[in-house]
């Protein structure tokens, strides 16, 4: 069960990204503030749900969030600040795009650079305990994941429009065939050793 808030008195965006293990595409976070009465029965950590639930979920918080951003750190800036770095940046960006400003920032992971003077909490697992983590965990794939398919559309050898970017063996099958595209993370290993 989600639990609909971490502190009731405060404004409290969630905050998650996606695409942290991918060797080609953005890093995408989003942030999402709910109100406190938010409820869906299928919301849930976005890894735990199907494709067909994910897209139904990502336009009822769209609807019925207080606010809600989606933003990226392209594969560019991935390679020049490592992907942990980027990861923080994307969502620094969904966070200065809201239409409210949070009074706390509930983050999923363990690490986080502090936003302005924001205070924030990381929770391990936090898409599977927070309702309004699990909704930027649902935005931020649903995102990547359209993203994705529509990069497929130029670069189809890949597979991306099944694999996302994720390092799959057709994906890596394709990268030792064809070589890499502009989408890839040059920083990344994108073939193991030999």
């Amino acid at each position: 069960m989600l639990k609909p808030y971490y502190n009731q008195n405060l404004t409290e965006a969630g905050c998650d990204e996606v695409g942290r293990g991918c060797l080609a595409g953005p890093v995408v976070a989003a942030a999402v503030i709910l109100p406190k009465n938010f409820h869906h029965p299928l919301l849930n950590d976005s890894k735990q749900l199907s494709e067909a639930t994910r897209n139904t979920l990502q336009h009822y918080i769209k609807d019925n969030a207080l606010a809600w951003a989606i933003a990226a750190a392209s594969e560019t800036e991935i390679d020049h600040i490592n992907i942990l770095q980027a990861s923080f940046l994307a969502m620094h960006r969904a966070l200065d795009q809201l239409s409210l400003t949070p009074e706390h920032i509930l983050v999923d992971g363990n690490r986080f650079l502090p936003y302005h003077f924001i205070p924030h909490t990381c929770i391990v697992k936090g898409d599977s305990k927070f309702a309004a983590i699990a909704a930027a965990s649902i935005l931020a794939k649903t995102y990547r994941d359209q993203l994705m398919q529509q990069l497929h559309q130029a670069f189809p050898a890949y597979h991306w429009q099944q694999n996302k970017g994720y390092p799959t063996l057709a994906h890596r099958k394709a990268i030792e065939t064809f070589g890499i595209s502009p989408f890839h993370r040059k920083s990344f290993q994108l073939l193991p050793k030999k």
